[in-house]
C-alpha cells in the first residue's frame, strides 16, 4: 500500500507515519528527515535546500523529486511505502504520476492554525543525534536534554512563531491544492485531528478500512 500523508506543517504527519509504518509494515519516507540528513552532512543538495528551509519556503521540486525517487529505489519499498511531505505541489504530484508511482490513498489530516503554533513552538530537537521532542507532548525525561545520547535539544529555525507562520502562508498557496487533485481522483481521506496521537491514528485507519 502507497500512502501520501497531507497536512499543514505541524498536523502530525510525521509521527502519525511512524505509526503506520510499524503497523502496516512498510518504510516511512520523510523528505524533510531526508533534507536534514543532506543539511547536516554538508552536501551539495543539502546546502541547496538549507536556504530554502531557513526562510520557511519550499524547497525546489528538482531536488525533492530526485531525493524521493532515489529513496523509493531501495529494496524496503518495495511492498509500498508511506509517503510524508510529498508531494508539496501539485507539479511534484504529477511528477511522481509520471514516474509511475501507484498511488492507493491520500490522508489529509485537519488542524486548526492555533493548534500548529501551539505544537511547534514547543518542538525541540537534539542537535547531535537529531531526535525530536516537544515540550509539552513528547518532553524528554531531562529537560533540554536528549533521552538517546544525552545531547543538547535545540528549538530549529524552521519552528518559530515567525517562520511557522510564513510556512503556513506557503502551504496554503502552494500544497493545500492537493486536496483537490486527489479529491478528483478518488483518493482523498480526509481526518479530522484527534486529542492525542493514538485516537488521530484510529481515525486514520478506520479511513482506510483498516482494522489493525
Amino acid at each position: 500500500m502507497n500512502l501520501i500523508l497531507l497536512g499543514a506543517p505541524g498536523a502530525g504527519k510525521g509521527t502519525q507515519a511512524e505509526i503506520l509504518c510499524k503497523k502496516l509494515g512498510i518504510p516511512s519516507i520523510s523528505t524533510g528527515n531526508i533534507l536534514r540528513a543532506a543539511i547536516k552532512d554538508g552536501t551539495p543538495t543539502g546546502l541547496k535546500a538549507k536556504s530554502y528551509m531557513d526562510a520557511g519556503q519550499l524547497v525546489p521540486d528538482e531536488v525533492i523529486i530526485g531525493i524521493v525517487g532515489e529513496r523509493l529505489e531501495q529494496e524496503d519499498c518495495r511492498k509500498g511505502c508511506i509517503l510524508d511531505g510529498v508531494p508539496r505541489t501539485i507539479a511534484q504530484a504529477e511528477a511522481i504520476e509520471k514516474a509511475g508511482i501507484r498511488i492507493d490513498a491520500v490522508i489529509a489530516i485537519e488542524i486548526s492554525e492555533e493548534e500548529i503554533l501551539r505544537r511547534m513552538s514547543g518542538r525541540r530537537v537534539c542537535e547531535a543525534c537529531g531526535s525530536s521532542y516537544n515540550v509539552e507532548a513528547v518532553p524528554p525525561k531531562v529537560e533540554g536534554l536528549c533521552d538517546n545520547c544525552g545531547g543538547k535539544l535545540i528549538q530549529r529555525k524552521d519552528d518559530t512563531p515567525e517562520t511557522v507562520r510564513e510556512r503556513l502562508k506557503v502551504y496554503h498557496r502552494e500544497t493545500a491544492p492537493l486536496v483537490d487533485f486527489y479529491a478528483e481522483r478518488g483518493l482523498l481521506k480526509k481526518v479530522q485531528v484527534a486529542d492525542n496521537k493514538e485516537a488521530t491514528n484510529a481515525k486514520i485507519l478506520a479511513a482506510l478500512g483498516l482494522d489493525l
